[in-house]
């Protein structure tokens, strides 16, 4: 178990580990600021504990004997007005991982303890200042890869994502009210409310698989976008991935079959994360390792966003190569970006990519403008769709099958002479999954799955 509520006061770095200019760390819990003036030492002897809430004082940081750690400031904020809802103190010091850990330490031996992944979130959880859908917005906020992750995790940690559960919610108790209803007018005649209770239900199932449909673009927001390199072997893939880095990550060579493994390289791009993929050469072989390299390009093809799809125009594609592009571009035609490689070869020509749009490059001048520029259209695409203003995570996406699930029970008992007592049952657990979806009734074992995700600062 990760955290049982209790009264401990808890402390932890904020700010990332290593050496800096500053680093923040929080102190929080009831009676923090005893803490806190059993390791401070302010000007003219004050105490932390007689000064006003949400003020920031200069000092230093002093051990057990008093001797000075470091000179800091220190921001009082008193419960419940601070992001846990207990007592806070946040101590600014200079960023050198000595007097962190000396500042930690003095704090230990006051009375503290070291905070656990996500703790002061959870805190924040518990004392019902904001939900476990936005205290996991923060984790997204903290790791967003793309511009869109974090104006969406920001939405989210506002409360946009919990707003439409509450409608839903909503939804589910007038459904609930209906079919209850149905119990005090069973013997009246044109008093069922079963036709009432199915629009509700199919509105919120339409909702429902809208949002899981983009469920997998969400991902690409929040994780980036995943780029693979395909093609034969000498297509140009490794000289392409290392074009597109500006450094020579994967080795070249004229010699077939070079690349062996997937090789994966990131760099942020007009405000994206970009994960590009060198992949092994499509192509028959007897060599074991080599065949394995094959078998992971196709993996890499599944898994990926965007395909760059490489032919060597100077080659002739024998029938086992034109019969894996050909596999290739019907299973993955709306993600592919064609691109034909060494035009400036005497080429060949290639009835594949008769009629399609093609980037016609070489492997001697840079044509990353023009590639770069036809994958941030592809990126345009894949995100224009999203009209959310929230990310879904895999919690949140079992949630919803669950929910569908019973919601489809209920459709089911509406058809002929329903059974209004067990609708109301069953309509029950649907606003229960709700509920532990917003985490007002998540079990333990749930909130620490929730947490154990997040850095300890958080």
């Amino acid at each position: 178990m990760l955290y049982s509520k209790s009264h401990d006061i808890i402390i932890a770095q904020c700010t990332p580990h290593g050496s800096g200019a500053i680093a923040l760390l929080r102190l929080s819990g009831d009676n923090a600021v005893t803490i806190a003036d059993a390791i401070s030492s302010l000007p003219d002897g004050k105490k932390l504990s007689t000064q006003l809430t949400h003020t920031i004082h200069y000092g230093w940081v002093i051990d057990a004997h008093g001797n000075h750690i470091d000179q800091v400031l220190f921001l009082l904020m008193r419960a419940p007005h601070t992001f846990t809802g207990n007592d806070t103190v946040e101590i600014t010091c200079h960023n050198n991982p000595f007097i962190i850990q000396n500042i930690l330490s003095a704090a230990i031996a006051a009375g503290a303890r070291l905070a656990q992944e996500g703790e002061f979130s959870r805190c924040a959880v518990e004392n019902n200042k904001i939900d476990i859908i936005q205290a996991e917005a923060i984790n997204d906020l903290i790791h967003a890869n793309t511009q869109l992750a974090l104006k969406q995790s920001l939405s989210q940690l506002r409360g946009s994502f919990t707003q439409y559960i509450s409608a839903i919610e909503k939804q589910l108790i007038k459904a609930l009210a209906l079919s209850e209803a149905s119990f005090e007018f069973i013997d009246e005649e044109h008093m069922e409310f079963n036709l009432q209770i199915k629009e509700i239900i199919d509105e919120i199932l339409t909702t429902s698989t809208t949002l899981k449909t983009s469920f997998n673009q969400q991902q690409q927001i929040r994780q980036g976008i995943r780029i693979a390199i395909i093609g034969s072997v000498n297509a140009g893939k490794s000289s392409l991935f290392n074009m597109l880095l500006q450094q020579n990550r994967a080795i070249v060579t004229n010699i077939a079959g070079t690349t062996r493994d997937a090789i994966e390289a990131g760099l942020y791009k007009n405000n994206n994360y970009w994960t590009l993929i060198d992949t092994a050469g499509l192509r028959t072989t007897n060599n074991i390792i080599e065949q394995m390299g094959i078998t992971r390009s196709y993996e890499q093809a599944q898994m990926a966003d965007i395909i760059l799809l490489v032919f060597d125009s100077s080659q002739t594609l024998i029938p086992a190569e034109q019969a894996v592009y050909h596999e290739l571009l019907t299973q993955y035609e709306n993600k592919i970006i064609i691109i034909n490689n060494k035009v400036d070869l005497p080429h060949q020509e290639n009835p594949l990519i008769t009629n399609k749009r093609v980037i016609s490059v070489t492997n001697k001048t840079n044509n990353n403008d023009i590639i770069e520029h036809a994958i941030q259209e592809k990126i345009n695409l894949l995100f224009c769709s999203i009209e959310s203003p929230f990310l879904l995570n895999q919690r949140h996406y079992n949630a919803l099958l669950s929910l569908e699930t019973k919601l489809h029970v209920i459709l089911a008992m509406l058809i002929n002479n329903p059974a209004y007592e067990l609708i109301s049952y069953n309509l029950n657990d649907a606003l229960a999954i709700l509920s532990e979806l917003t985490g007002k009734t998540i079990s333990e074992a749930g909130m620490d799955a929730v947490f154990r995700e997040f850095c300890v600062g958080k």
